[in-house]
């Protein structure tokens, strides 16, 4: 499978890149500098340099993807729109260019579906108010990929951390997984990658946490 990464040098984009290319995949990886990649060259790894504001450079990025993997990190701790305007590129880039499977990775704590009582009310106020502009961000980008018209599932993990893969995960489509916080970028990695094919999982929204 060809799949395009944007996000590729961010924390979980290059274990998506590393599980993709390790599991016989064909990746383009989408940077601004290649020196982050922090991999040398591989055969099935084509790299192509392109801002998210270039749509033309977008397009020829997507273009014979089979799926494209948006692991766009947040910008920043104030107010933004980076997820928001870099999806509205993406989706019209993957539109005109005949690409309909998108796998983005969002947050599970911008939303509370699921969720017991505790974290609902006091928790995922609390963590809400903190990280309120990144929230606002990726909640629009949510509804910017929802309306795309694509094949698309959005991916919510809770906090990251840079623990070993474990391969021990918890899933549950259109609700948060309840009483696991953390999961470990190379699990998300897998599981994004495991979402890519997973028909059950198409047009929806996917929680995983640690197992």
């Amino acid at each position: 499978m060809r799949i395009t990464v944007f996000g590729a040098t961010g924390g979980t984009g290059r274990h998506v890149v590393e599980q993709a290319l390790d599991t016989g995949h064909h990746v383009t990886a989408v940077v601004r500098d290649p020196a982050r990649l922090g991999r040398p060259a591989a055969e099935r790894l084509d790299v192509v340099v392109a801002q998210l504001d270039d749509r033309a450079a977008v397009e020829a990025a997507v273009a014979g993807a089979d799926a494209v993997v948006d692991a766009l990190g947040p910008g920043g701790s104030g107010p933004t729109t980076v997820r928001t305007d870099a999806a509205r590129v993406i989706v019209a880039a993957m539109r005109d260019a005949g690409v309909h499977r998108l796998v983005t990775v969002s947050a599970a704590g911008a939303h509370t579906t699921g969720d017991t009582a505790f974290v609902r009310f006091v928790v995922k106020p609390v963590l809400g108010y903190v990280l309120r502009h990144a929230f606002t961000d990726m909640r629009a980008m949510e509804q910017v990929v929802r309306a795309s018209g694509l094949d698309w599932t959005i991916v919510l993990p809770p906090q990251l951390t840079d623990g070993p893969r474990t391969g021990a995960m918890r899933r549950r489509v259109d609700a948060n997984v309840r009483g696991s916080y953390r999961l470990a970028r190379a699990d998300l990695a897998a599981a994004v990658l495991d979402a890519v094919g997973d028909e059950s999982v198409r047009h929806a929204s996917l929680s995983v946490a640690a197992g």
